[in-house]
Protein backbone atom coordinates (compact mmCIF):
# COMPACT_ATOMS: atom_id res chain seq x y z
CA UNK A 1 0.00 0.00 0.00
CA UNK A 2 2.82 2.42 0.85
CA UNK A 3 4.52 1.66 -2.47
CA UNK A 4 1.23 2.25 -4.29
CA UNK A 5 0.73 5.65 -2.60
CA UNK A 6 4.27 6.80 -3.40
CA UNK A 7 4.15 5.74 -7.05
CA UNK A 8 0.73 7.33 -7.49
CA UNK A 9 2.02 10.63 -6.09
CA UNK A 10 4.86 10.61 -8.62
CA UNK A 11 2.59 9.67 -11.53
CA UNK A 12 3.84 6.23 -12.53
CA UNK A 13 2.74 2.66 -11.95
CA UNK A 14 4.48 -0.66 -11.25
CA UNK A 15 3.47 -4.08 -12.56
CA UNK A 16 1.89 -6.60 -10.17
CA UNK A 17 4.82 -8.97 -10.62
CA UNK A 18 7.13 -6.31 -9.18
CA UNK A 19 4.81 -5.68 -6.24
CA UNK A 20 4.81 -9.43 -5.47
CA UNK A 21 8.62 -9.42 -5.67
CA UNK A 22 8.75 -6.33 -3.43
CA UNK A 23 6.97 -8.18 -0.63
CA UNK A 24 9.92 -10.61 -0.49
CA UNK A 25 12.61 -7.90 -0.47
CA UNK A 26 14.40 -6.32 2.44
CA UNK A 27 12.40 -3.18 3.35
CA UNK A 28 15.43 -0.88 3.53
CA UNK A 29 16.77 -2.07 0.19
CA UNK A 30 13.32 -1.68 -1.36
CA UNK A 31 12.97 1.87 -0.05
CA UNK A 32 16.39 2.83 -1.42
CA UNK A 33 15.58 1.27 -4.79
CA UNK A 34 12.24 3.07 -4.94
CA UNK A 35 13.85 6.44 -4.17
CA UNK A 36 16.33 5.86 -6.99
CA UNK A 37 13.49 5.02 -9.37
CA UNK A 38 11.57 8.16 -8.40
CA UNK A 39 14.69 10.32 -8.79
CA UNK A 40 15.38 8.84 -12.21
CA UNK A 41 11.78 9.26 -13.28
CA UNK A 42 11.66 12.87 -12.05
CA UNK A 43 14.97 13.66 -13.76
CA UNK A 44 13.65 12.36 -17.07
CA UNK A 45 10.61 14.58 -16.78
CA UNK A 46 12.18 17.78 -15.51
CA UNK A 47 15.90 17.70 -16.35
CA UNK A 48 15.74 19.88 -19.44
CA UNK A 49 17.72 22.95 -20.54
CA UNK A 50 16.64 25.91 -18.41
CA UNK A 51 14.45 28.41 -20.19
CA UNK A 52 14.59 32.15 -19.55
CA UNK A 53 11.35 33.66 -20.94
CA UNK A 54 11.86 35.98 -23.90
CA UNK A 55 12.20 39.70 -23.35
CA UNK A 56 10.68 41.78 -26.15
CA UNK A 57 8.18 44.66 -26.28
CA UNK A 58 6.34 43.16 -29.26
CA UNK A 59 4.43 39.88 -29.06
CA UNK A 60 4.97 39.51 -32.82
CA UNK A 61 8.62 38.77 -32.07
CA UNK A 62 7.55 35.92 -29.77
CA UNK A 63 5.33 34.52 -32.50
CA UNK A 64 8.33 34.68 -34.85
CA UNK A 65 10.20 32.45 -32.39
CA UNK A 66 7.55 29.78 -32.86
CA UNK A 67 7.66 29.83 -36.64
CA UNK A 68 10.03 27.74 -38.70
CA UNK A 69 11.61 30.64 -40.57
CA UNK A 70 14.12 33.29 -39.70
CA UNK A 71 12.99 36.90 -39.67
CA UNK A 72 13.21 38.81 -42.91
CA UNK A 73 13.31 42.51 -43.53
CA UNK A 74 9.98 44.28 -43.95
CA UNK A 75 11.48 47.72 -44.43
CA UNK A 76 9.69 48.02 -47.78
CA UNK A 77 6.43 48.25 -45.83
CA UNK A 78 7.52 51.28 -43.78
CA UNK A 79 6.15 54.73 -44.68
CA UNK A 80 8.54 56.94 -46.67
CA UNK A 81 9.39 59.15 -43.68
CA UNK A 82 11.36 56.24 -42.22
CA UNK A 83 14.74 56.16 -43.94
CA UNK A 84 17.21 53.30 -43.49
CA UNK A 85 20.96 53.88 -43.12
CA UNK A 86 24.02 51.80 -42.28
CA UNK A 87 26.82 52.95 -40.02
CA UNK A 88 30.37 51.58 -40.23
CA UNK A 89 30.51 50.34 -36.65
CA UNK A 90 33.56 49.29 -34.60
CA UNK A 91 33.67 45.58 -33.82
CA UNK A 92 35.40 45.78 -30.42
CA UNK A 93 35.19 48.99 -28.39
CA UNK A 94 37.27 47.69 -25.48
CA UNK A 95 40.42 46.30 -27.03
CA UNK A 96 43.30 47.56 -29.13
CA UNK A 97 44.32 44.35 -30.88
CA UNK A 98 44.29 44.21 -34.69
CA UNK A 99 40.91 42.40 -34.85
CA UNK A 100 39.30 45.08 -32.70
CA UNK A 101 39.53 47.60 -35.51
CA UNK A 102 37.39 45.47 -37.79
CA UNK A 103 34.02 47.01 -38.66
CA UNK A 104 30.52 45.90 -39.60
CA UNK A 105 27.42 47.59 -40.96
CA UNK A 106 24.96 48.56 -38.25
CA UNK A 107 21.46 49.35 -39.43
CA UNK A 108 19.56 52.33 -38.13
CA UNK A 109 16.35 54.07 -39.19
CA UNK A 110 15.68 57.82 -39.06
CA UNK A 111 12.37 59.70 -39.09
CA UNK A 112 12.93 63.45 -39.46
CA UNK A 113 9.30 64.28 -40.32
CA UNK A 114 8.69 66.04 -36.99
CA UNK A 115 12.23 67.32 -36.43
CA UNK A 116 12.30 70.99 -35.43
CA UNK A 117 15.92 71.39 -36.45
CA UNK A 118 19.17 71.83 -34.57
CA UNK A 119 18.50 75.51 -33.86
CA UNK A 120 15.24 74.79 -32.04
CA UNK A 121 14.66 73.27 -28.62
CA UNK A 122 14.09 69.87 -30.23
CA UNK A 123 15.34 66.61 -28.72
CA UNK A 124 16.39 63.32 -30.27
CA UNK A 125 14.35 60.27 -29.29
CA UNK A 126 16.58 57.21 -29.70
CA UNK A 127 15.05 53.74 -29.54
CA UNK A 128 17.54 51.09 -28.46
CA UNK A 129 16.99 47.87 -30.37
CA UNK A 130 16.98 44.67 -28.33
CA UNK A 131 17.09 40.93 -29.07
CA UNK A 132 15.44 41.07 -32.48
CA UNK A 133 15.65 42.97 -35.74
CA UNK A 134 14.25 46.51 -35.83
CA UNK A 135 11.90 45.69 -38.71
CA UNK A 136 8.75 46.08 -36.62
CA UNK A 137 9.94 48.74 -34.17
CA UNK A 138 9.19 51.99 -36.09
CA UNK A 139 5.51 51.10 -36.36
CA UNK A 140 5.15 48.91 -33.28
CA UNK A 141 6.85 51.18 -30.74
CA UNK A 142 4.40 54.03 -31.17
CA UNK A 143 5.49 56.14 -28.19
CA UNK A 144 8.09 57.86 -30.36
CA UNK A 145 5.83 58.77 -33.29
CA UNK A 146 2.84 59.55 -31.05
CA UNK A 147 4.73 62.22 -29.09
CA UNK A 148 7.29 63.37 -31.68
CA UNK A 149 5.05 66.23 -32.96
CA UNK A 150 4.69 67.59 -29.41
CA UNK A 151 8.47 67.61 -28.91
CA UNK A 152 9.44 68.25 -32.57
CA UNK A 153 11.78 65.33 -32.07
CA UNK A 154 14.15 63.57 -34.42
CA UNK A 155 13.47 59.83 -34.21
CA UNK A 156 16.23 57.22 -34.36
CA UNK A 157 15.86 53.42 -34.22
CA UNK A 158 19.11 51.49 -33.78
CA UNK A 159 19.56 47.78 -34.31
CA UNK A 160 21.35 45.62 -31.71
CA UNK A 161 24.53 44.01 -33.01
CA UNK A 162 24.12 40.45 -34.35
CA UNK A 163 20.36 40.82 -34.91
CA UNK A 164 18.55 41.59 -38.14
CA UNK A 165 20.86 43.19 -40.71
CA UNK A 166 23.52 44.17 -38.16
CA UNK A 167 25.40 40.90 -37.89
CA UNK A 168 29.19 41.26 -38.17
CA UNK A 169 29.57 37.63 -39.23
CA UNK A 170 27.06 36.44 -41.82
CA UNK A 171 24.10 34.66 -40.22
CA UNK A 172 23.20 34.37 -36.56
CA UNK A 173 23.48 30.60 -36.79
CA UNK A 174 27.07 30.84 -38.03
CA UNK A 175 27.98 33.57 -35.53
CA UNK A 176 26.90 31.72 -32.38
CA UNK A 177 28.70 28.57 -33.51
CA UNK A 178 32.01 30.41 -33.94
CA UNK A 179 33.95 30.55 -30.67
CA UNK A 180 35.83 33.72 -31.66
CA UNK A 181 33.06 35.82 -33.18
CA UNK A 182 30.38 35.33 -30.53
CA UNK A 183 32.67 36.83 -27.89
CA UNK A 184 31.79 40.28 -29.30
CA UNK A 185 28.08 39.59 -28.74
CA UNK A 186 27.23 41.23 -25.40
CA UNK A 187 25.36 44.15 -23.87
CA UNK A 188 28.42 46.31 -23.14
CA UNK A 189 29.48 46.22 -26.80
CA UNK A 190 25.88 46.92 -27.84
CA UNK A 191 25.45 50.08 -25.78
CA UNK A 192 28.92 51.23 -26.87
CA UNK A 193 27.65 50.83 -30.46
CA UNK A 194 24.71 53.06 -29.58
CA UNK A 195 26.98 55.67 -28.00
CA UNK A 196 29.23 55.87 -31.07
CA UNK A 197 26.28 55.90 -33.47
CA UNK A 198 24.39 58.63 -31.58
CA UNK A 199 27.44 60.90 -31.62
CA UNK A 200 27.67 60.31 -35.38
CA UNK A 201 23.99 61.24 -35.80
CA UNK A 202 24.39 64.43 -33.74
CA UNK A 203 27.26 65.43 -35.97
CA UNK A 204 25.40 64.46 -39.14
CA UNK A 205 22.41 66.63 -38.20
CA UNK A 206 24.50 69.46 -36.68
CA UNK A 207 22.62 68.78 -33.45
CA UNK A 208 25.41 69.35 -30.93
CA UNK A 209 23.09 70.84 -28.31
CA UNK A 210 20.05 68.64 -28.93
CA UNK A 211 19.42 66.43 -25.88
CA UNK A 212 18.99 62.71 -26.42
CA UNK A 213 16.33 60.65 -24.66
CA UNK A 214 16.95 56.92 -24.98
CA UNK A 215 13.92 54.66 -24.95
CA UNK A 216 13.81 50.89 -24.66
CA UNK A 217 11.50 48.10 -23.65
CA UNK A 218 12.17 44.80 -21.89
CA UNK A 219 15.84 43.86 -22.50
CA UNK A 220 16.02 47.14 -24.42
CA UNK A 221 14.66 48.87 -21.31
CA UNK A 222 17.53 47.43 -19.32
CA UNK A 223 19.91 48.74 -21.99
CA UNK A 224 18.28 52.19 -21.80
CA UNK A 225 18.73 52.44 -18.03
CA UNK A 226 22.29 51.12 -18.21
CA UNK A 227 23.07 53.48 -21.10
CA UNK A 228 22.00 56.51 -19.06
CA UNK A 229 24.22 55.36 -16.18
CA UNK A 230 27.23 54.54 -18.38
CA UNK A 231 26.91 57.41 -20.89
CA UNK A 232 25.28 60.35 -19.07
CA UNK A 233 27.23 62.76 -21.30
CA UNK A 234 25.37 61.39 -24.33
CA UNK A 235 21.85 60.67 -23.04
CA UNK A 236 20.01 63.30 -21.01
CA UNK A 237 17.52 60.70 -19.78
CA UNK A 238 16.05 57.26 -20.29
CA UNK A 239 12.61 55.70 -20.43
CA UNK A 240 13.09 52.06 -19.39
CA UNK A 241 9.84 50.21 -19.98
CA UNK A 242 9.31 46.81 -18.32
CA UNK A 243 13.02 46.49 -17.56
CA UNK A 244 13.66 43.61 -15.09
CA UNK A 245 17.07 44.91 -14.00
CA UNK A 246 16.69 43.15 -10.62
CA UNK A 247 16.39 39.59 -11.98
CA UNK A 248 20.09 38.90 -11.53
CA UNK A 249 22.24 37.41 -8.78
CA UNK A 250 19.18 36.30 -6.74
CA UNK A 251 18.06 39.86 -6.00
CA UNK A 252 14.54 38.79 -6.97
CA UNK A 253 13.06 35.45 -5.78
CA UNK A 254 13.31 32.75 -8.44
CA UNK A 255 9.57 32.27 -8.63
CA UNK A 256 8.77 35.97 -9.07
CA UNK A 257 7.97 35.64 -12.77
CA UNK A 258 5.76 32.55 -12.51
CA UNK A 259 4.06 33.82 -9.35
CA UNK A 260 2.74 36.80 -11.32
CA UNK A 261 1.62 34.56 -14.20
CA UNK A 262 -0.24 32.39 -11.68
CA UNK A 263 -1.81 35.43 -10.01
CA UNK A 264 -3.00 36.76 -13.39
CA UNK A 265 -4.75 33.48 -14.16
CA UNK A 266 -6.21 33.13 -10.68
CA UNK A 267 -7.64 36.65 -10.83
CA UNK A 268 -9.15 35.91 -14.24
CA UNK A 269 -10.72 32.59 -13.15
CA UNK A 270 -10.08 30.42 -10.11
CA UNK A 271 -11.51 27.35 -11.86
CA UNK A 272 -9.18 27.93 -14.84
CA UNK A 273 -6.22 28.32 -12.48
CA UNK A 274 -7.00 25.06 -10.68
CA UNK A 275 -7.55 23.18 -13.94
CA UNK A 276 -4.11 24.21 -15.19
CA UNK A 277 -2.54 23.35 -11.85
CA UNK A 278 -4.02 19.82 -11.90
CA UNK A 279 -3.12 19.16 -15.52
CA UNK A 280 0.63 18.64 -15.13
CA UNK A 281 0.33 15.49 -12.99
CA UNK A 282 -2.22 14.05 -15.40
CA UNK A 283 0.09 14.67 -18.36
CA UNK A 284 2.94 12.95 -16.49
CA UNK A 285 0.73 10.00 -15.53
CA UNK A 286 -0.51 9.39 -19.06
CA UNK A 287 2.99 9.86 -20.53
CA UNK A 288 4.36 7.14 -18.22
CA UNK A 289 2.00 4.54 -19.68
CA UNK A 290 2.64 2.39 -22.70
CA UNK A 291 1.65 4.39 -25.81
CA UNK A 292 0.95 7.34 -23.50
CA UNK A 293 2.94 9.79 -25.63
CA UNK A 294 1.09 8.65 -28.74
CA UNK A 295 -2.19 9.28 -26.95
CA UNK A 296 -1.10 12.79 -25.90
CA UNK A 297 0.13 13.52 -29.43
CA UNK A 298 -3.31 12.68 -30.82
CA UNK A 299 -5.17 14.44 -28.02
CA UNK A 300 -3.30 17.72 -28.52
CA UNK A 301 -2.98 17.42 -32.32
CA UNK A 302 0.78 17.85 -32.29
CA UNK A 303 2.43 18.36 -35.69
CA UNK A 304 4.92 15.61 -34.87
CA UNK A 305 4.82 12.84 -32.30
CA UNK A 306 5.90 13.89 -28.83
CA UNK A 307 9.30 12.52 -27.79
CA UNK A 308 8.64 13.17 -24.10
CA UNK A 309 6.01 14.93 -21.96
CA UNK A 310 8.26 17.96 -21.49
CA UNK A 311 7.59 19.11 -25.09
CA UNK A 312 3.87 19.40 -24.36
CA UNK A 313 4.40 20.91 -20.92
CA UNK A 314 6.92 23.42 -22.27
CA UNK A 315 4.47 24.44 -25.01
CA UNK A 316 1.75 25.03 -22.41
CA UNK A 317 4.19 26.79 -20.06
CA UNK A 318 5.12 29.19 -22.88
CA UNK A 319 1.51 29.77 -23.93
CA UNK A 320 0.36 30.67 -20.41
CA UNK A 321 3.43 32.86 -19.81
CA UNK A 322 3.07 34.77 -23.09
CA UNK A 323 -0.65 35.27 -22.46
CA UNK A 324 0.13 36.80 -19.06
CA UNK A 325 3.14 38.83 -20.21
CA UNK A 326 1.14 40.45 -23.01
CA UNK A 327 -2.21 40.50 -21.20
CA UNK A 328 -3.24 43.83 -22.69
CA UNK A 329 -6.59 45.45 -23.43
CA UNK A 330 -8.97 45.16 -25.08
CA UNK A 331 -8.68 41.41 -25.71
CA UNK A 332 -6.80 40.28 -22.56
CA UNK A 333 -5.24 36.97 -23.69
CA UNK A 334 -5.44 35.40 -20.20
CA UNK A 335 -9.21 35.85 -20.34
CA UNK A 336 -9.23 34.24 -23.79
CA UNK A 337 -7.31 31.17 -22.58
CA UNK A 338 -9.47 30.80 -19.49
CA UNK A 339 -12.59 31.37 -21.55
CA UNK A 340 -11.67 28.31 -23.59
CA UNK A 341 -10.81 26.19 -20.55
CA UNK A 342 -13.92 27.16 -18.57
CA UNK A 343 -16.13 27.06 -21.63
CA UNK A 344 -15.48 23.41 -22.44
CA UNK A 345 -18.62 21.20 -22.27
CA UNK A 346 -19.71 20.23 -18.78
CA UNK A 347 -18.01 17.09 -17.56
CA UNK A 348 -15.07 17.42 -19.98
CA UNK A 349 -11.82 15.74 -19.00
CA UNK A 350 -9.16 18.13 -17.69
CA UNK A 351 -6.98 17.59 -20.78
CA UNK A 352 -9.94 18.38 -23.04
CA UNK A 353 -10.31 21.64 -21.16
CA UNK A 354 -6.61 22.41 -21.62
CA UNK A 355 -6.94 21.72 -25.35
CA UNK A 356 -9.93 24.06 -25.47
CA UNK A 357 -7.70 26.77 -23.99
CA UNK A 358 -5.13 26.19 -26.75
CA UNK A 359 -7.82 26.41 -29.44
CA UNK A 360 -9.25 29.59 -27.93
CA UNK A 361 -5.82 31.27 -27.87
CA UNK A 362 -4.06 29.80 -30.92
CA UNK A 363 -7.08 29.15 -33.11
CA UNK A 364 -8.47 25.83 -34.32
CA UNK A 365 -5.44 24.54 -36.20
CA UNK A 366 -4.98 21.22 -37.97
CA UNK A 367 -1.92 20.69 -35.76
CA UNK A 368 0.11 22.53 -33.11
CA UNK A 369 3.88 22.77 -33.46
CA UNK A 370 5.35 21.89 -30.09
CA UNK A 371 8.93 21.51 -31.24
CA UNK A 372 9.69 24.48 -33.53
CA UNK A 373 13.09 25.18 -34.99
CA UNK A 374 14.78 28.10 -33.21
CA UNK A 375 14.42 31.50 -34.85
CA UNK A 376 17.28 33.91 -35.38
CA UNK A 377 16.24 35.72 -32.22
CA UNK A 378 15.97 32.47 -30.29
CA UNK A 379 19.51 31.52 -31.23
CA UNK A 380 20.86 34.92 -30.22
CA UNK A 381 18.98 35.11 -26.95
CA UNK A 382 20.13 31.61 -26.04
CA UNK A 383 23.74 32.74 -26.34
CA UNK A 384 23.11 35.93 -24.38
CA UNK A 385 21.52 34.04 -21.50
CA UNK A 386 24.35 31.49 -21.55
CA UNK A 387 27.01 34.20 -21.29
CA UNK A 388 25.97 37.23 -19.22
CA UNK A 389 22.15 37.52 -19.08
CA UNK A 390 21.84 34.80 -16.43
CA UNK A 391 18.40 35.35 -14.93
CA UNK A 392 17.64 32.71 -12.27
CA UNK A 393 13.96 32.26 -13.08
CA UNK A 394 12.35 29.11 -11.73
CA UNK A 395 9.70 27.72 -9.38
CA UNK A 396 9.42 25.05 -6.73
CA UNK A 397 6.76 22.55 -5.69
CA UNK A 398 3.29 24.07 -5.31
CA UNK A 399 4.39 27.73 -5.18
CA UNK A 400 2.81 28.53 -8.58
CA UNK A 401 0.25 26.92 -10.89
CA UNK A 402 3.13 25.32 -12.85
CA UNK A 403 5.06 22.08 -12.49
CA UNK A 404 8.23 22.28 -10.44
CA UNK A 405 11.25 23.60 -12.36
CA UNK A 406 13.72 25.23 -9.96
CA UNK A 407 16.69 27.12 -11.34
CA UNK A 408 19.85 25.16 -10.63
CA UNK A 409 22.96 27.18 -11.42
CA UNK A 410 25.26 24.16 -11.60
CA UNK A 411 23.01 22.42 -14.12
CA UNK A 412 22.63 25.66 -16.06
CA UNK A 413 26.42 26.04 -16.27
CA UNK A 414 26.81 22.43 -17.43
CA UNK A 415 24.19 22.92 -20.15
CA UNK A 416 25.83 26.13 -21.40
CA UNK A 417 29.31 24.60 -21.35
CA UNK A 418 28.00 21.64 -23.33
CA UNK A 419 26.49 23.96 -25.92
CA UNK A 420 29.17 26.68 -26.16
CA UNK A 421 32.24 25.28 -24.34
CA UNK A 422 32.26 28.33 -22.04
CA UNK A 423 30.76 28.98 -18.62
CA UNK A 424 28.16 31.70 -18.00
CA UNK A 425 29.12 34.64 -15.78
CA UNK A 426 26.14 34.83 -13.40
CA UNK A 427 27.54 37.76 -11.39
CA UNK A 428 28.79 39.93 -14.26
CA UNK A 429 25.65 42.02 -14.80
CA UNK A 430 25.54 43.17 -11.18
CA UNK A 431 29.32 43.70 -11.25
CA UNK A 432 29.27 45.85 -14.39
CA UNK A 433 25.92 47.65 -14.06
CA UNK A 434 24.97 47.22 -10.41
CA UNK A 435 21.64 46.10 -9.02
CA UNK A 436 22.18 45.11 -5.42
CA UNK A 437 21.15 47.75 -2.84
CA UNK A 438 19.87 49.72 -5.81
CA UNK A 439 18.16 52.48 -3.83
CA UNK A 440 21.19 53.08 -1.63
CA UNK A 441 23.55 53.23 -4.61
CA UNK A 442 21.65 54.89 -7.46
CA UNK A 443 20.31 57.82 -5.47
CA UNK A 444 23.92 58.92 -4.95
CA UNK A 445 24.93 59.23 -8.59
CA UNK A 446 22.21 58.37 -11.11
CA UNK A 447 19.41 60.60 -12.43
CA UNK A 448 16.80 61.05 -15.14
CA UNK A 449 15.51 57.51 -15.53
CA UNK A 450 11.86 56.48 -15.72
CA UNK A 451 11.24 52.86 -14.73
CA UNK A 452 7.79 52.05 -16.10
CA UNK A 453 5.92 48.81 -15.45
CA UNK A 454 2.56 47.13 -15.64
CA UNK A 455 1.94 44.87 -12.66
CA UNK A 456 0.23 42.15 -14.72
CA UNK A 457 3.56 41.68 -16.49
CA UNK A 458 5.47 38.75 -14.92
CA UNK A 459 8.74 40.62 -15.41
CA UNK A 460 7.46 43.46 -13.21
CA UNK A 461 8.45 41.21 -10.30
CA UNK A 462 12.05 42.26 -11.03
CA UNK A 463 11.35 45.86 -12.00
CA UNK A 464 11.92 49.07 -10.04
CA UNK A 465 8.49 49.79 -8.56
CA UNK A 466 9.30 52.61 -6.13
CA UNK A 467 10.88 56.02 -6.69
CA UNK A 468 14.58 55.98 -5.85
CA UNK A 469 15.00 59.74 -5.93
CA UNK A 470 13.21 62.79 -7.33
CA UNK A 471 14.71 62.07 -10.79
CA UNK A 472 14.73 58.25 -10.67
CA UNK A 473 11.01 57.65 -10.87
CA UNK A 474 8.87 54.53 -10.97
CA UNK A 475 5.65 54.80 -12.98
CA UNK A 476 3.48 51.71 -12.90
CA UNK A 477 -0.13 50.66 -13.43
CA UNK A 478 -2.08 47.90 -11.71
CA UNK A 479 -3.48 46.44 -14.92
CA UNK A 480 -0.64 47.10 -17.35
CA UNK A 481 1.26 44.43 -19.27
CA UNK A 482 4.73 44.11 -20.79
CA UNK A 483 5.92 47.38 -22.43
CA UNK A 484 2.33 48.47 -23.02
CA UNK A 485 3.14 52.13 -22.34
CA UNK A 486 5.57 52.45 -25.26
CA UNK A 487 3.30 50.79 -27.82
CA UNK A 488 1.12 52.82 -30.18
CA UNK A 489 -1.92 54.66 -28.89
CA UNK A 490 -5.30 53.05 -29.59
CA UNK A 491 -8.83 54.39 -29.39
CA UNK A 492 -9.59 51.53 -27.00
CA UNK A 493 -6.84 52.47 -24.53
CA UNK A 494 -8.17 52.66 -20.94
CA UNK A 495 -7.77 55.91 -19.02
CA UNK A 496 -5.08 54.50 -16.71
CA UNK A 497 -2.83 53.75 -19.69
CA UNK A 498 -3.27 57.23 -21.14
CA UNK A 499 -2.45 58.70 -17.74
CA UNK A 500 0.70 56.58 -17.46
CA UNK A 501 1.99 57.83 -20.82
CA UNK A 502 1.11 61.43 -19.97
CA UNK A 503 3.02 61.14 -16.69
CA UNK A 504 6.09 59.88 -18.57
CA UNK A 505 5.85 62.70 -21.12
CA UNK A 506 5.57 65.29 -18.36
CA UNK A 507 8.72 63.95 -16.68
CA UNK A 508 10.64 64.02 -19.98
CA UNK A 509 9.44 67.59 -20.64
CA UNK A 510 10.84 68.57 -17.26
CA UNK A 511 14.25 67.09 -18.10
CA UNK A 512 14.41 68.92 -21.42
CA UNK A 513 13.23 72.25 -19.98
CA UNK A 514 15.86 72.10 -17.26
CA UNK A 515 18.54 71.10 -19.77
CA UNK A 516 17.91 74.12 -22.00
CA UNK A 517 17.76 76.42 -18.98
CA UNK A 518 21.14 75.09 -17.83
CA UNK A 519 22.54 75.39 -21.37
CA UNK A 520 21.36 78.98 -21.65
CA UNK A 521 22.91 79.87 -18.29
CA UNK A 522 26.17 78.21 -19.32
CA UNK A 523 26.29 80.10 -22.61
CA UNK A 524 25.65 83.40 -20.85
CA UNK A 525 28.44 82.64 -18.45
CA UNK A 526 30.80 81.99 -21.35
CA UNK A 527 29.88 85.29 -23.00
CA UNK A 528 30.85 87.18 -19.87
Amino acid sequence: NKIHRITKKHSFSLPKSFLFFAMKMNKLFLFQWLLLLIFTKTSLIFSKPHKIPRLTPLIENILQDHSNTFSSSINDDLPKEFETYYYKQTLDHFNYGPKSYSTFKQRYIINSKYWGGSNSSSPIFAYLGAESSIDRDPLGIGFLTDFAPQFKALLVYMEHRYYGESSPFKTMEEAVKDEDTRGYFNSAQAIADYAELLLHIKEKYSAKNSPIIVIGGSYGGMLASWFRMKYPHIALGALASSAPILYFDNITPQNGYYSVVSRDFKEASKSCYHTIRKSWAIINKIASRKSGLSYLSRKFKTCSKLNDPFELKDYLDTMYSVAAQYNSPPSYPVTIVCGGIDGAPKGSHILDRILAGIVAYRGNSSCYNMNPHPSETGLGWRWQTCSEMVMPIGRGENDTMFFSAPFNLNNFIKDCKKKYSVSPRPHWITTYYGGKDIKLILQRFASNIIFSNGLRDPYSSAGVLQDISHSLQAVHTRNGSHCLDILSKKSTDPEWLTMQRNTEVKIIEGWITKYYADLKALQKGKMH
